[in-house]
């Protein structure tokens, strides 16, 4: 019974510690544009400048 004392306001407060950081996320737009991110992925990336293995070495 001991340990209740101890393990009931630690879950209590890691609850409301990730609520809190839910609504936070919700707050800086975290949420906005889930379309535009999963559409991201089919697009491939600008061409880098230079052959690869052609870098300067020391």
């Amino acid at each position: 019974m001991n340990a209740l004392i101890v393990l009931v306001p630690m879950a209590l407060l890691l609850g409301l510690l990730g609520l809190a950081l839910f609504l936070w996320t919700l707050r800086s737009r975290q949420y906005e544009d889930l379309d535009g991110a999963a559409a991201r992925i089919l697009f491939d990336d600008p061409p880098k400048h230079g052959l690869p293995g052609k870098g300067k070495h020391p």
